[in-house]
């Protein structure tokens, strides 16, 4: 079974309750799931062998959440090389906004960017659809945990 690092941004607490959805989900399949918030990038380079799991919201004009502004920062300035890891996104927003889910749009740039490899497609979970955005994560997790075997 697989290890994840969930690295969490949010600043209202949706991304914060879908991670703890999403890691009871992982654990009842038999996989290893730890939750960083805040994330730091060097604990998260310290285990290529994890895959990565962004879940985040995005705040104010297309930003990434104040508490993952750190571990966007790092990634955008020190380009680390990230070819030996693989990871997912699960992105918050409201689709009335020029700027849906630009903060897991972020993530997802900056790590490819770095050379890491996305299992499957970013999920977008649109918070004005959904009263209840761990139901629309539940069922992207259970098609994505088929990826990562």
């Amino acid at each position: 079974m697989a290890k994840l690092n969930l690295v969490v941004g949010s600043m209202l607490g949706a991304s914060e309750y879908v991670a703890d959805h999403v890691v009871g989900l992982l654990e009842q399949a038999g996989h290893q799931a730890e939750i960083h918030n805040p994330a730091s990038l060097a604990r998260i380079l310290t285990e290529p062998e994890a895959i990565v799991l962004v879940v985040t919201s995005t705040h104010g004009a297309g930003d990434v959440p104040d508490n993952l502004q750190p571990f966007a920062r790092d990634l955008a300035e020190q380009q680390p090389d990230l070819a030996a890891f693989k990871y997912g996104v699960i992105a918050l927003g409201d689709r009335s906004y020029d700027t849906f889910c630009q903060g897991g749009k972020t993530l997802d740039r900056l790590l490819a960017g770095c050379g890491a490899s996305r299992l499957g497609d970013l999920l977008e979970i649109d918070v004005t659809q959904h009263e209840i955005p761990e139901d629309a994560a539940e069922t992207w997790i259970h098609d994505w945990m088929t990826l990562i075997g």
